[in-house]
Order: C-alpha cells, then sequence, then structure tokens
C-alpha cells in the first residue's frame, strides 16, 4: 500500500494543482467532481486531473492520505484544500483565486 502513497505524495509534490477526481477533466464521471473542473476551468488555473476510478488502490488511498473522505480532493502545492463543497464555497467567496495567486499560480482574470 505504500507505493500508492509515494505515487500520490509525489503527485501532490510535483504539481502545483492536483484534483484526485473520479473520472477525467474532459469526461468527469461524476457530479461532484465535474463541478470542480468547472471552477478550475473558469478560474483558467492549469491543473492535473488524476482518475481514481481506474484504479481501486488509488481510490481507497487518497482518501486515507488526507483523511478525507470523499472525492473528489483538490491539492494546492502540496496542501489539501478540500472536497466539492468547499472549493465551491472557496470560489463563490474569492477566496480560492486569492489562495492560488498567493501562492504563485497564475489565475484568469485576476486583477
Amino acid at each position: 500500500m505504500s507505493g500508492i502513497h509515494d505515487f500520490i505524495d509525489n503527485e501532490v509534490k510535483t504539481n502545483d494543482v492536483v484534483l484526485f477526481m473520479k473520472g477525467t477533466p474532459q469526461f468527469p464521471q461524476c457530479g461532484f467532481s465535474g463541478q470542480v473542473v468547472q471552477i478550475l476551468d473558469y478560474v483558467g488555473v492549469d491543473y492535473k486531473g488524476i482518475n481514481v476510478l481506474a484504479d481501486a488502490d488509488l481510490r481507497q488511498g487518497i482518501k486515507d492520505y488526507s483523511n478525507w473522505p470523499t472525492i473528489p480532493q483538490l491539492y494546492v502545492k502540496g496542501e489539501f484544500v478540500g472536497g466539492c463543497d468547499i472549493v465551491r464555497e472557496m470560489f463563490q467567496a474569492g477566496e480560492l483565486q486569492s489562495m492560488l495567486e498567493e501562492n504563485g499560480i497564475s489565475v484568469k482574470g485576476a486583477a
């Protein structure tokens, strides 16, 4: 199981923005993953989508890694941000955009 943990750790630490999701950014396979993809696309941030449906170990592993029971899960600069509800609330409050900018990640339409 440590192989999966190492894989997740590497993805989270080597990509500025990573979304562990059901499906892919092009074809989300659950509504919650789709919502986060729409938000990230709207904000215009580059991110890596990782499909947890492709691997049962990964699907369980990411829950263990973050100690968070649901997918999608968004990571920015190695830090767990949250799932769909948290991302949506942060986006609506403008906090998501600010957090990305503070981490040196360019967003579309930023002042």
